[in-house]
């Protein structure tokens, strides 16, 4: 059975850090991803990873940095100079795809989702 974990959300002050994890169990994935849900938004993805290769959504990059432990089949994202407008929910994502996937279609299984609070 597949599973997704994310861990590490919370309430931070604009301008401080947050690095969420991801355990996957069940299967070893050829891609992984964040994505976040704003209040009254649509999912949006936020950064994915295969191999070395790496993505980000244009509003956070420089900012935030996925990275993945293979051996223990977690991912992370450490997210930095957080912002108000970082606010949502973010969602660890598991693709069998060969690429990068940004839409969530491509994406096969996710977590439960942990929520991130960045105060002004």
């Amino acid at each position: 059975q597949v599973q997704l974990v994310e861990s590490g959300g919370g309430l931070v002050q604009a301008g401080g850090s947050l690095r969420l994890s991801c355990a996957a169990s069940g299967r070893a994935f050829t891609s992984m991803g964040w994505f976040r849900r704003a209040p009254d938004k649509e999912r949006e993805f936020v950064a994915g990873m295969r191999r070395s290769e790496s993505r980000y959504a244009d509003s956070v990059k420089g900012r935030f940095t996925i990275s993945r432990d293979y051996a223990k089949n977690m991912v992370y994202l450490q997210m930095n100079s957080l912002k108000p407008e970082d606010t949502a929910v973010y969602y660890c994502a598991a693709s069998s795809a060969f690429t990068i996937p940004v839409t969530t279609g491509r994406y096969d299984y996710w977590g439960q989702g942990t929520q991130v609070t960045v105060s002004s």
